[in-house]
């Protein structure tokens, strides 16, 4: 039997992670697990992991600097698990500032390294490539363009399209009526405009409240906030008193149902325009954390939302730190509303689907994964 390490530090991380997980054991269930993630990752592998996701996650400069007693303390506490397991192969999900750092320790124990789903080096630290190079055997990516990025530091990686395919897809057969999702979640009959302020407690804390301020203006419409289990219930404290319908584990659901979504930036912008709903993307971190990151990638990144990324234009608005106030995400609320408008972003999210590609990451994933373990035994 194989071992196979897996550290996945975030819920797109423990998703993802999951869904190849699904397919792996599809194709040669001769594995022995041991991991870091999260729930979705637990009921594929039968066991906890080792750490949850909900202790692992910490967004921005500041909020590193603040947590690296304890992100130092996991790393040391991780490659001793790691020693004592003695995998065949670690495969690292996302999560670059925790996994590259045991990418390149764990290279040196003559450890097999696979890495799924790459950093954003096209946007900054591009000087990661060089740790890619000498520390990951073998590289699975997950958006077109980032092939010819890594080509171009003459390193090979492998396309294998994007997982939220499968994932939308594989949820889409159970997804509710909305005269059903309306009435578990004991919503009105009106168009819904989800809220999805992210999933740790700094986003939370950062843009809730911003978000929150634009409700009062629009009486025909209910809006409806995405939760997440990984946070207490009381990050949603300020939503519960305005008497704001606060779901959980509902997201594709309200995704599915809604009108418009005020969306915080990551992977739920990509999700969003998979589900074919007009957004408008929210970002607002710390002051000097944001100072920082602005300094460090310069004007190569023209925008953070990954639907303008990948296409490489604005096919929704970004409200970017400072940007992000009551009176203009009430005005691009109001765009979003207007019918020519959506026209216009839902034929831009059909462009996008077409360079996607096709469902069947999680598949691809796992068949290379298998072949190249194989290969290298």
């Amino acid at each position: 039997m194989k071992k196979c390490y897996i550290i996945s530090g975030e819920p797109s991380g423990d998703l993802h992670a999951s869904n190849m997980l699904r397919e792996l054991k599809l194709i040669d269930p001769d594995f022995e697990f041991r991991y870091w993630g999260g729930d979705l990752m637990e009921q594929q592998i039968g066991h906890k992991p080792v750490k949850h996701i909900r202790d692992l996650a910490f967004m921005g400069f500041v909020e590193v600097a603040k947590n690296l007693r304890t992100i130092l303390n996991n790393i040391k506490f991780c490659k001793q698990d790691i020693l004592d397991f003695k995998p065949d192969v670690l495969l690292l999900v996302d999560y670059p500032g925790f996994n590259l750092r045991i990418a390149e320790w764990a290279k040196k124990q003559g450890i097999t390294v696979y890495y799924y789903i790459s950093p954003t080096i096209w946007a900054w630290k591009e000087n990661r490539v060089e740790i890619i190079k000498r520390s990951v055997d073998k590289f699975f990516v997950i958006l077109p363009f980032e092939v010819d990025v890594y080509k171009k530091h003459n390193y090979h990686v492998d396309y294998v399209g994007h997982p939220l395919l499968d994932a939308i897809e594989q949820q889409k057969p159970t997804l509710p009526s909305r005269a059903d999702f309306l009435a578990k979640n004991k919503l009105a009959d009106k168009p819904i405009v989800a809220v999805l302020p992210g999933s740790r407690r700094q986003e939370i804390d950062k843009m809730l409240g911003v978000m929150l301020n634009v409700i009062k203006t629009y009486k025909d419409y209910q809006f409806v906030i995405a939760g997440t289990n990984n946070l207490p219930k009381e990050a949603y404290q300020r939503a519960f008193d305005m008497g704001i319908s606060v779901i959980f584990n509902q997201t594709y659901p309200l995704m599915y149902h809604a009108y418009a979504g005020i969306i915080k930036s990551g992977t739920s912008t990509l999700e969003a325009a998979l589900f074919s709903l007009p957004q408008v993307i929210c970002y607002k971190g710390g002051a000097v954390s944001y100072a920082i990151a602005k300094a460090v990638v310069g004007g190569r990144l023209k925008y953070i939302g990954l639907p303008n990324l990948i296409m490489d234009r604005p096919v929704v608005k970004e409200l970017v730190q400072e940007a992000l106030t009551e009176k203009n995400l009430s005005d691009e609320l109001n765009l979003l509303f207007d019918q020519k408008e959506r026209e216009r972003i839902l034929s831009d999210y059909k462009d996008l689907q077409v360079l996607l590609g096709n469902s069947g990451a999680s598949k691809k994933a796992a068949g290379l994964f298998v072949k190249y373990l194989h290969e290298s035994k």
